[in-house]
């Protein structure tokens, strides 16, 4: 397959607000715990060094392709690659997620973390190269973590409810805070970069946890350095996903950073995220729990979700955040074949 057949490819084009053939449709987490061939293979290895062997990163994108046939693929990775690629003491613990031994408390901290150089993380050009290799006219998105999610991972050292180390840090030490963030956006840009030489057909950035804030607090602490992000890769000739969860009092200011492409999650009508957006394609928006329900309801839901999608200047379809991973892998088969069957133009 060449490079234009790529280019031309249902995905992309949504992303560029063109015409499609069907409305195009992936899963953030389809290459996952979701699996039986993915528990198989990664039966007792851990997760990073998972993410640091090229031949099952590739394994492990392709699965869902096969299974599935959504229309593109997502690198396998996790977003906190980077960071123990620059040098931080990170671990992912099973059933608990990112856990950070030296949490981020000053200046100190900050000047730890080194930035990143393409040198670091050459498993990920790699596993790029052998997927585009394999992926024929299927696309392929590379991501990586915003600055404020990594940021509150970095502080709070692990996961967090309520993000009360992470917002005392903002209020308290602006100057750290915005330190540690430039570092994070500096490192944030060179790993998608690298994704992007390596030869990824998209990027999305993920901000999972800027729900957390308010509008002021985002446009202040968190906004301008995912606008560094996105502004870094920007004319690089792939589209910028952005995505948050429970940001529907932020999706305008989410536009404004500089996505090509805004993902929505399943508390705000796209209808309704069209409207906010600028002419922007979207990307989303079924409620992850729906996966378990009854065919017919999923074949309603999915319906309804592509109706609500048709006015925005391009449609994506995606869930409202990632695969549940108790979903059976057959409601997420089902799923891409309702979407392809009842899009078709």
């Amino acid at each position: 397959m060449t490079a234009t057949q790529v280019e031309d490819s249902d995905f992309l084009r949504a992303c560029r607000g063109e015409p499609v053939s069907v409305t195009p449709v992936w899963f953030m987490r389809q290459a996952g715990r979701s699996l039986p061939e993915y528990r198989a293979l990664r039966e007792g290895m851990p997760m990073l060094e998972a993410c640091r062997d090229p031949e099952m990163v590739c394994e492990i994108t392709l699965q869902p392709v096969r299974r599935h046939g959504v229309d593109a693929a997502v690198l396998y990775s996790d977003i906190v690659v980077p960071l123990a690629a620059a040098g931080v003491d990170v671990d992912i613990v099973p059933g608990t997620g990112p856990v950070v031994a030296e949490p981020i408390r000053d200046m100190s901290d900050v000047d730890k973390i080194r930035d990143l150089a393409p040198e670091d993380v050459p498993y990920i050009t790699e596993a790029v190269r052998l997927l585009r290799a394999e992926l024929g006219a299927t696309p392929l998105i590379g991501f990586a973590g915003a600055p404020f999610t990594l940021a509150s991972y970095l502080v709070e050292g692990g996961p967090s409810r309520d993000y009360a180390k992470t917002k005392a840090l903002m209020r308290g030490a602006p100057d750290v805070w915005h330190a540690l963030c430039g570092r994070l956006a500096s490192i944030t840009a060179a790993f998608l970069s690298v994704q992007i030489d390596a030869g990824v057909n998209a990027v999305q950035l993920f901000d999972s946890w800027a729900g957390a804030l308010s509008l002021a607090d985002y446009q202040l602490f968190a906004g301008p350095h995912s606008a560094a992000v996105l502004d870094a890769v920007s004319g690089r000739g792939v589209p910028r996903i952005h995505f948050g969860v429970g940001t529907g009092h932020l999706l305008r200011a989410i536009s404004d950073v500089g996505a090509d492409v805004v993902g929505v999650d399943w508390r705000t009508p796209l209808s309704q995220a069209a409207t906010i957006v600028d002419g922007k394609a979207l990307q989303g928006n079924l409620d992850p729990a729906t996966l378990m329900a009854p065919s017919d309801v999923l074949a309603h839901e999915v319906r309804r979700v592509l109706a609500d999608g048709a006015g925005a200047a391009g449609h994506v379809f995606n869930l409202g955040h990632g695969v549940l991973p108790a979903t059976d892998a057959d409601a997420i088969t089902r799923t891409a074949e309702y979407v392809h069957k009842f899009s078709a133009r």
